[in-house]
């Protein structure tokens, strides 16, 4: 997270949704997992797309770009700030061993991205 962006809250609960990054005059949505979401916006539209985005997407699927080129398909366990850390996805099956990986913050596609479905 850079000193400069600033923190986004949604009002109902105060969870956090994002960041804005002033941009000359605008503000350019961050979501939680660094990602611009908008080019230079005003201030309520990039509230508006953060609260609009919410936090959904951290339960999707995602791929993660193992060391020897290929992609494991995996789910998001932690984002923060300083990290974002995913699991290999098991499907839910209680019995499986758990694998984890440490992910930059902010994350780029070319480590981690969207499972196409």
């Amino acid at each position: 997270m850079r000193a400069d962006w600033i923190e986004h809250r949604r009002a109902d609960d105060g969870e956090r949704v994002g960041w804005m990054e002033p941009d000359g005059d605008g503000f350019v949505a961050i979501d939680l997992l660094g990602r611009p979401r908008t080019d230079p916006v005003d201030w309520l539209t990039a509230e508006e797309t953060l609260d609009a985005l919410g936090l959904g997407y951290l339960a999707d699927p995602y791929e993660l770009r193992l060391d020897d080129g290929s992609w494991l398909r995996v789910r998001i366990a932690e984002a923060t700030p300083s990290t974002i850390r995913v699991k290999k996805d098991d499907w839910g099956d209680m019995t499986a061993t758990q694998i984890y990986y440490s992910v930059p913050f902010p994350v780029t596609a070319e480590v981690l991205r969207p499972l196409e479905r």
